[in-house]
């Protein structure tokens, strides 16, 4: 059975009313994903507000927005971010994203999700969790057709994704002038092949660039890599 918590060096996460509790894609993405130095942040399928805090943490000028579908997760969301140093800067709300992008007229610097997958494999049996993790619930084509009309000029786009949706992911964010300019394959460990992709969308970039690819390996001799110790050391106790 999970603890009903998972403390970070700024604050603790309290996922046993939520589907979905804190896992190592979460905590990667909120480590990794590029950040602006200020203006407005928007986190999609919030779930615990683990993201949205990590953003807050890493962040400190910027304003943080996080969204869910699940009522319940909104309200533990709630509580933890009301519990941590960071609450005047970040606002959790139970929205549909559909909703959500035809009631908001901001316009966002940042858009960050770890969005539903495994549309490869059977519905979880928890149908609550079936939601949260399922691409049903948020299919690519929306995520990021929706990311791009709330982002502004040069905004951005970040996920973590399996490593098999990285092709039929990039074309959908192209045809929504959303470009790939960072990658990031994670592998478990160094003999196994990635299984998770880190991904940064630039929307219609007005610089040139050229896409930097790095991997990240995770653990290494039974124990976490240099390179993860380093990615995670201000969260991780």
């Amino acid at each position: 059975m999970s603890t009903p918590n998972f403390r970070f060096r700024q604050f603790t996460i309290w996922h046993d009313r939520c589907a979905m509790k804190v896992g190592t894609d979460g905590v990667l993405l909120g480590a990794w994903a590029p950040l602006p130095s200020s203006g407005l942040v928007l986190d999609v399928g919030t779930g615990t507000g683990l993201i949205a805090l990590m953003v807050a943490q890493r962040a400190p000028q910027v304003e943080v927005v996080g969204i869910d579908i699940d009522g319940e997760a909104v309200m533990q969301a709630n509580e933890n971010v009301a519990a941590s140093p960071f609450s005047s800067r970040i606002s959790i709300a139970q929205a549909d994203f559909n909703s959500f992008v035809t009631s908001d007229a901001a316009q966002y610097t940042t858009v960050i999700c770890n969005p539903p997958f495994f549309t490869e494999s059977l519905l979880p049996p928890d149908q609550a969790r079936s939601a949260a993790r399922h691409e049903q619930s948020l299919p690519f084509p929306t995520l990021v057709a929706n990311a791009s009309k709330l982002l502004q000029a040069d905004g951005s786009l970040s996920v973590i994704l399996p490593t098999s949706a990285l092709d039929d992911f990039r074309s959908e964010a192209f045809a929504k002038d959303l470009v790939l300019t960072r990658l990031c394959y994670v592998r478990t460990t160094p003999a196994k092949p990635p299984k998770r992709i880190l991904g940064h969308f630039v929307k219609a970039p007005s610089m040139p660039f050229h896409l930097e690819e790095e991997t990240l390996v995770l653990m290494e001799n039974g124990a976490r890599s240099s390179a993860y110790t380093n990615l995670t050391r201000d969260f991780y106790l």
